[in-house]
């Protein structure tokens, strides 16, 4: 019989750029089967695999009501912690999530902005909404005594203080805002210094 040499095949650069992406897509398959969400690409903090990390809260809205992230299912939720009479932090975060809901469009109904104040001794009911509401009649202020407030700001790595200025006294507070997507799932956290069309940029990769 005659022998037959078999030569071997060399991958063409092309089947092995072809490779890597079915072994990429193949990842991210896995990565979803497992029920881990795909890394995302943000000018933020991807926060999608911090375990016990923020998880939930329990807090009252302006009318008593008890209120969980529970409520708010379906809705893309951007959080921050403040308080009514900081003179600019918190009116700046406030003003771009105004600004995020027009980039968004028609998308922008379905981003639900809470603000939960780290100053409940001031912050009244009544105040938190009418500060609340001057900058969108959706956004939504919480409260809760002080012991509460504490608590639900250490879940979410919050650092504040009050300082004395005089007579009264203003709180320092970090400046991160957080983000779940639909299912109630803390995604990412915007920093203070993204520009509005940055943090849409971050926010429709969870839409």
């Amino acid at each position: 019989m005659r022998d037959r040499r078999i030569t071997p095949v060399l991958a063409h650069p092309h089947d092995r750029t072809r490779r890597r992406l079915l072994a990429g897509l193949g990842a991210a398959t896995l990565l979803s089967a497992c029920g881990r969400a795909a890394p995302l690409s943000l000018h933020g903090i991807d926060l999608s695999h911090r375990s016990g990390f923020g998880r939930d809260f329990r807090l009252l809205d302006p009318q008593g009501r008890a209120r969980t992230l529970a409520d708010f299912r379906g809705k893309i939720v951007l959080l921050f912690f403040g308080f009514t009479l900081c003179p600019d932090v918190c009116p700046t975060a406030l003003t771009r999530a105004v600004q995020i809901r027009k980039l968004l469009g028609r998308d922008g109904e379905r981003l639900q902005v809470i603000f939960i104040t780290l100053d409940p001794e001031r912050d009244t009911p009544k105040v938190l909404q009418a500060y609340t509401q001057a900058f969108d009649p959706n956004f939504l202020g919480l409260t809760a005594d002080a012991q509460t407030i504490d608590a639900t700001a250490k879940a979410f790595r919050v650092v504040y203080a009050k300082v004395p200025t005089g007579s009264t006294y203003t709180i320092d507070h970090s400046a991160l805002s957080y983000v779940y997507d639909a299912d109630g799932a803390l995604r990412m956290a915007l920093r203070h210094e993204q520009s509005a069309a940055d943090c849409v940029h971050d926010i429709r990769q969870i839409l």
